[in-house]
């Protein structure tokens, strides 16, 4: 992909116009086999990219899809998170414990965290008698 996209941009910085002195020019403006030339270029750099577009296309549809099946799935887990964590700013870099376990302390004299709300109980959930 990394060589298909710097071939693009190469091709397409070969085909931008060139100011040198031709026989072939009047006024900045390229005439005869110059002109040709170059809407053959232009015109090869644009069936390029419409080709690199429709073989890439179908995998950014795809990612598209993930993305939006990832963000469904993890939406209310992360607006979990979110409220669990309040503020970014109110925490310390993480620190690796010599057990493996990774802990980030909240700073000291940031706000106190907000108060946990017990989950909401699922309606479709059947009730247990205790």
């Amino acid at each position: 992909m990394r060589r298909t996209l710097t071939a693009a941009v190469l091709i397409a910085c070969l085909s931008l116009p060139l100011h040198a002195q031709d026989a072939d020019t009047q006024d900045g403006e390229a005439t005869g086999d110059m002109a040709e030339g170059r809407s053959l270029v232009e015109r090869g750099v644009e069936l390029f990219l419409r080709g690199l577009l429709s073989e890439v296309r179908p995998k950014l549809d795809e990612m598209s899809g993930a993305m939006a099946e990832a963000a469904r799935q993890l939406g209310p887990a992360l607006q979990q998170l979110q409220a669990l964590i309040d503020d970014v700013g109110n925490y310390e870099a993480p620190k690796r414990l010599p057990n493996g376990d990774i802990v980030i302390p909240r700073k000291p004299g940031a706000p106190p965290p907000p108060a946990l709300s017990p989950p909401a109980p699922d309606p479709g959930a059947p009730e247990i008698e205790l």
